[in-house]
């Protein structure tokens, strides 16, 4: 597994989810580091500069977090922040809630952790249900590498930034044959949508022990997230944190630190300043 590592201090670990890599948080690492705080940013195994397996049975939702646990353990981390964001949301509540004694706070953004009902955009036929079928998927996200060429940039708001930015290339770059892609269709296949989905049970074991959940929280969300809708989710995150600060509203689809990095970075600093005077 491939991480960043920067800065001293108490940790903040940055969450990326499919179909993209530890570049998506390239304005935070300056800023974080800046105030005091040691910055960990994970690829995700399958994704980034980290090992792609080629096998489907390796991408389970417990194997990712299996997989960032240990990560977070070898590093020894205590004390830190989770920032997490899509997928990088049930992997790292997987972890912190099976290991409270080592955060300190949360950040959510754009993500969700119950079993159903998924997000609207999940129940569509198309484009979100084609990928579950057995040769759609494949072809569509693997061979013509469709989530990373045209998902990330249909899914900010300001496209011409993002174009003039260059930041489409860091996404395909990584991803440059049928192999390496495999998560970015197999990932979706883990989001329940009935009852007999395979990581129904897993979702359900979140939901529950988010209800219990007491940790710091601050929640972000984009306005114009058109993936997981700021009104629906960030009010279920509101129900089960009632204590969470937030939502703090900024300017973003789906990937809203292509819209708003720095500004996010700032909301992050500014909430672990309270958090830490608040301990």
């Amino acid at each position: 597994m491939h991480y960043v590592d920067e800065g001293d201090g108490d940790a903040v670990v940055l969450l990326h989810g499919n179909p993209t890599w530890g570049f998506l948080y390239r304005d935070f690492v300056a800023p974080i580091t800046a105030a005091g705080y040691r910055v960990v940013i994970p690829d995700m195994i399958g994704f980034g500069l980290s090992e792609k397996p080629t096998r489907e049975q390796a991408h389970s939702l417990d194997g990712h977090i299996a997989n960032l646990t240990a990560l977070l353990r070898k590093l020894d981390l205590r004390g830190l922040t989770l920032v997490c964001h899509d997928w990088g949301g049930p992997t790292g509540l997987g972890f912190a809630l099976s290991n409270p004694d080592r955060l300190k706070a949360l950040v959510l953004m754009s993500t969700w952790a119950w079993p159903l009902p998924p997000a609207e955009f999940h129940t569509r036929i198309f484009p979100w249900r084609m990928m579950h079928a057995p040769l759609v998927g494949p072809y569509l996200l693997g061979r013509h590498n469709a989530l990373a060429s045209r998902g990330v940039y249909l899914s900010v708001v300001d496209r011409e930034r993002f174009r003039r930015s260059g930041a489409q290339a860091a996404y395909e770059a990584v991803l440059p044959d049928p192999a390496t892609r495999l998560l970015t269709w197999v990932w979706p296949r883990w989001i329940p949508l009935d009852e007999t989905a395979r990581a129904l049970d897993r979702f359900r074991w979140l939901e529950r022990e988010l209800r219990g959940c007491r940790l710091p929280t601050l929640i972000i969300w984009g306005r114009e997230d058109d993936v997981f809708d700021q009104t629906t989710f960030s009010t279920r995150f509101k129900d089960l944190l009632p204590h969470a600060e937030g939502p703090r509203l900024v300017t973003g689809r789906h990937f809203l630190q292509e819209d708003s990095g720095p500004e996010i970075a700032s909301l992050v600093v500014d909430f672990l300043r309270r958090t830490k005077g608040a301990s």
